[in-house]
């Protein structure tokens, strides 16, 4: 379908077409630090000793903790405020302002060998727009998207000698996918990839001249989507002591391998006006977190202060080319693909921290997080703006007693705004995590 319409329109449609394949909105789709340790330290946990969250950093940072049994249980919450300009249309501010991520860890360390289990999420964010904003497109529906994406881990860490430690995980991925979404029937036919088939693609030719079209499928869970799609992946690590006062780590995160997102045979719609609608499977195809490099260092200024800096460098580019997506109708029969463009560009994160030991019971800590934009300015996402760059963190740990102790982090990401062709997107964040640990 070759149609022709405004470049306005287009881009907006276009953004609003590929919420399917963002996710966090802090370091691109990945969270600038997991745990409160790395994320008071501006996401810095490669080369420091940072409780059960390690299995999510650098797994070889286990071998640093004390001989025993560790159980974490962590709750933290994304805070983002999201609002897109379209000329001609009030400002429309999403009503996704909060997004839950629960997380537990248990590691047993004896001597030279740490084993454990623990889950986490990775992503857990969207947006919701109302049903008179003008990204409805005059459907009368309102327009959401909400993407979680999590893993349980399985690590593995040893001492090797006494300055080098090795560390891997195994991780069993999912990803979860909610989407309501509407575009005129023109620009919904411009991302039509290939040649529909059946009576749904005979009946595709009359959504052209509809004033809008719309793509759903969403459920009512806080922590699954209505798409579902499971794998595997994993990651390798390794601290070495290089002096008493320095250490130094690596981490290589590699990328999923998971199936296609894809709702039940009937649970997803299309529909226009004039009488249009279906229902049928979407599929979200080949949706991957990427693969990351992260090297870092530690360094002990005094017995009470820890400086800790990582680099990390996110491999977008190898699984945010292209978006693509495929819908087989139940009803009509027959099934039509999408695909748009992504071109991601790979990502370098700095992440800087401090942790200052007061006392016995009480640590400070502080960081800051440095990051790239990965997306292209045409790309960007009023659905799932992962537009946010630098964070300033800080958090604290209290110890209650000998078994107990709580760790707290905030983080702030200041406004950014991005002018696309056909919208203003301006994104900032507020971001928190508790953690409750239990030593025995």
């Amino acid at each position: 379908m070759h149609i022709q319409f405004k470049k306005q329109t287009t881009a907006i449609a276009a953004a609003i077409l590929m919420t399917g394949s963002s996710a966090w909105a802090t370091n691109g789709m990945i969270l600038e630090g997991y745990g409160p340790v790395a994320l008071a330290m501006g996401g810095a946990a490669t080369a420091i000793e940072n409780g059960t969250a390690a299995m999510m950093n650098n797994p070889a940072t286990l071998q640093m903790g004390p001989d025993g049994t560790r159980f974490d249980l962590a709750v933290g919450v994304l805070g983002p405020k999201v609002s897109t300009a379209i000329p001609g249309f009030p400002t429309a501010n999403s009503g996704g302002t909060s997004y839950v991520m629960p997380a537990f860890g248990w590691v047993r360390k004896a001597g030279t060998l740490s084993y454990g289990v623990g889950m986490f999420g990775q992503g857990g964010m969207g947006t919701e727009y109302a049903a008179n904003s003008a990204l409805a497109m005059g459907s009368g529906s309102d327009v959401r998207s909400e993407l979680s994406v999590g893993r349980v881990l399985f690590p593995v860490a040893m001492q090797v000698n006494d300055k080098l430690n090795v560390g891997a995980t195994l991780d069993f991925a999912w990803s979860n996918l909610d989407m309501k979404m509407a575009a005129t029937g023109a620009q919904l036919g411009s991302m039509v990839n290939g040649m529909p088939s059946g009576n749904l693609g005979m009946a595709l030719p009359q959504l052209a001249q509809a004033p809008w079209a719309r793509i759903d499928f969403s459920n009512n869970s806080d922590f699954s989507g209505a798409a579902k799609a499971t794998g595997w992946t994993g990651k390798l690590g390794m601290t070495y002591q290089a002096t008493p006062d320095l250490t130094v780590g690596a981490s290589y995160h590699l990328k999923t391998a998971q199936g296609d997102m894809k709702t039940s045979a009937k649970g997803a719609s299309m529909s226009a006006p004039g009488g249009f609608a279906d229902m049928g499977q979407l599929k979200v195809l080949n949706f991957q977190m990427p693969a990351t490099l992260a090297i870092g260092m530690a360094f002990k200024s005094s017995p009470a202060l820890t400086l800790a800096a990582d680099v990390k460098r996110v491999e977008w580019s190898k699984v945010m080319k292209q978006f693509s997506m495929n819908y087989t109708s139940a009803g009509m029969g027959g099934s039509v693909s999408f695909a748009m463009p992504q071109n991601w560009a790979d990502q370098t994160v700095v992440s800087l921290g401090a942790a200052y030991r007061m006392n016995d019971v009480l640590t400070l800590r502080g960081g800051l997080n440095l990051a790239s934009n990965p997306i292209p300015k045409d790309m960007t996402n009023p659905l799932f703006p992962a537009i946010v760059e630098n964070h300033v963190t800080l958090g604290a740990a209290y110890q209650l007693s000998k078994q107990w102790q709580l760790d707290a982090a905030m983080s702030h990401a200041g406004k950014v705004t991005v002018a696309t062709p056909g919208a203003s997107i301006s994104h900032s964040q507020n971001n928190w995590q508790l953690l409750a640990s239990y030593r025995y």
